[in-house]
């Protein structure tokens, strides 16, 4: 038996894993202590604890353990930095986590986790080159290329979300505030919070994004304009993806990834904006997909972080 723990930190829950090779044996989870570190950490280590008592090793420690998170580690200081949730940043959450558990951990963005779940035996299993995309609570990126994860000189590779909207039209006149400091970040029209926060400027009224879905499939004109908007939104932050990785297969993750008019609206929309010089119908051959594993899919690409990953 080859186990090894995933954990995947989100801003409204933590997810934990244990994985024999590409089987669950195991699984936790529960609500993420927003704005509580000190509570962050003792969960994560409470879901370890809970894992091991459930796998037939009957509690004895699982030496390998990998963690996604909605940030990165910086090389420099080891410390969180660019977290969505932000009561991480700043935090030796590394080292902290360490020296409660008594082994090393492995840490990457949750972004970088979902995209090498995808890549390896996902919705992009045999592309060569695919870009992962979680749309939630936040808006990341991955990429991962011939198999092997891109993490960049500054671990930052993938991190569309953090870019300007492209190519703004009319409607995006309001240019939100973003967490980083920055306003008109991607993530602030493509999150969940962002998608909810467009429509209640348009209307006044605030719905989340599944009552704004409903809405719309039920023939409100008002919410079916609000979905318009995020999809040529999407297609064109995508279409800049596009412009500089050209990747073969672009999936999909994170709640809004379940908005099922995405997959054949943005990828009609996004070839207006795809570099087609002089090319009247510009062909496009990039597949923009739904994760095969779905909301598991960072947790499980955490575990994979270390070594004998499927």
């Amino acid at each position: 038996m080859s186990l090894r723990i995933g954990i995947d930190l989100g801003g409204t829950k933590i997810e934990a894993v244990a994985l024999d090779g590409s089987l669950e044996v195991a699984r936790a989870r529960v609500d993420t202590p927003r704005g509580d570190y000190a509570k962050t950490l003792a969960a994560i280590i409470e879901l370890i604890a809970a894992l091991e008592e459930r796998i037939p090793l009957a509690g004895s420690p699982i030496p390998t353990v990998g963690l996604g998170i909605p940030g990165t580690i910086s090389t420099a200081t080891g410390l969180v930095k660019n977290a969505n949730s932000t009561w991480l940043i700043g935090r030796p959450l590394q080292r902290d986590l360490e020296a409660r558990l008594g082994r090393p951990i492995r840490i990457a963005n949750d972004a970088n986790c979902f995209a090498v779940s995808e890549a390896a035996d996902g919705a992009a299993s045999g592309a060569e080159v695919v870009f992962g995309v979680i749309a939630g609570t936040g808006v990341g990126g991955g990429i991962v290329v011939h198999g092997r994860l891109v993490t960049g000189a500054d671990g930052i590779a993938g991190e569309w979300g953090h870019n300007p909207l492209p190519w703004p039209d009319a409607g995006d006149a309001a240019w939100p505030a973003c967490y980083c400091g920055k306003h008109g970040c991607i993530e602030t029209f493509l999150s969940g919070p962002g998608l909810t926060a467009d429509h209640e400027r348009a209307t006044g009224v605030r719905m989340t994004p599944p009552e704004i879905v409903a809405a719309a499939g039920r023939g409100d004109a008002v919410a079916d304009e609000t979905l318009r908007r995020y999809e040529r939104r999407m297609a064109r932050a995508l279409a800049s993806v596009i412009n500089v990785l050209d990747p073969d297969v672009i999936v999909l993750g994170g709640g809004m990834s379940n908005i099922e008019r995405l997959y054949a609206h943005v990828s009609r929309l996004w070839g207006e904006f795809v570099f087609a010089c002089g090319t009247s119908l510009p062909e496009v051959n990039t597949r923009l997909l739904r994760a095969r594993h779905g909301a598991t899919s960072g947790v499980r690409g955490a575990a994979w972080l270390w070594p004998g990953s499927p």
